[in-house]
């Protein structure tokens, strides 16, 4: 009964007060083997990407609820750039979310039962500057401080992108979450939409990611490809609509 409930069920609504988003390249083949079937790697240069999403968040609620009944955390997630076809032929770019970390438990224990999204809780702390971001937690072997104080920002060295706009593409987030139930061997689709997205390039001062350390990413070497935030986001994400993959087949 409750595996019907991660799907998304209803949309939610959100106001980011921010969003920092820090992008790493990888192998193809390291990160190929954690989709689940029906999704594909949305890769550039024979390489694949995950994006480390900050989020400090308020207002978050169902979509009919009033602004002042939402919740206030802050999130840390991990997730994939990917590509889906639909049964119709239409291919989506988006996410697929390997884990989440929050500070609150009432976040960890609404999120595990409607997603997949994989929620633990975590100690994180924060401080916001003017043009400056640093976002740490001691539990999670998390450390990340990032600047925007000059308008000359360059690429992370080692970057495998020619410039900021072709960086851009993989700045997240994407318009699109994908999610997978094995049960029914379906492609749960979310779709997100904003407003005012307008995303800035950062200096990374530091970035320390342990999520990194564990297998199977201890044998590659992540590399820093792009760093972006965005602030003052009113958000939604729409009901989740599920693919069933039988469907396909049985065409």
């Amino acid at each position: 009964m409750f595996e019907n409930l991660k799907t998304h069920p209803f949309p939610v609504s959100a106001h980011f007060d921010f969003s920092l988003v820090l992008t790493y390249a990888l192998p193809q083949e390291t990160l190929q083997p954690l989709l689940p079937p029906h999704l594909e790697l949305d890769s550039f240069d024979n390489q694949g990407f995950v994006a480390v999403a900050m989020v400090q968040t308020r207002h978050l609620r169902p979509s009919i609820f009033p602004a002042f009944m939402g919740q206030r955390f802050f999130l840390i997630g991990y997730r994939i750039f990917v590509k889906y076809q639909t049964l119709g032929g239409k291919r989506l770019r988006g996410l697929y979310i390997l884990r989440s970390e929050t500070d609150k438990p009432f976040m960890k224990t609404m999120g595990n039962l409607f997603t997949h999204y994989n929620y633990s809780l975590t100690d994180i702390a924060y401080q916001k500057e003017e043009k400056a971001i640093s976002v740490s937690s001691q539990q999670s072997g998390f450390e990340v401080a990032v600047n925007w104080k000059s308008e000359n920002i360059a690429l992370p060295p080692g970057s495998p992108f020619a410039d900021w706009k072709q960086a851009r593409r993989f700045a997240g987030p994407l318009p699109f979450t994908f999610d997978y139930e094995k049960a029914t061997d379906s492609m749960v689709i979310v779709q997100g939409v904003r407003q005012h997205w307008e995303p800035h390039p950062v200096a990374v001062d530091r970035a320390e990611v342990a999520f990194f350390s564990h297998a199977p990413f201890a044998q590659t070497k992540p590399v820093l490809a792009n760093a972006f935030v965005v602030e003052n986001i009113p958000y939604r994400w729409e009901k989740g609509r599920r693919e069933a993959q039988a469907t396909l087949g049985a065409k």
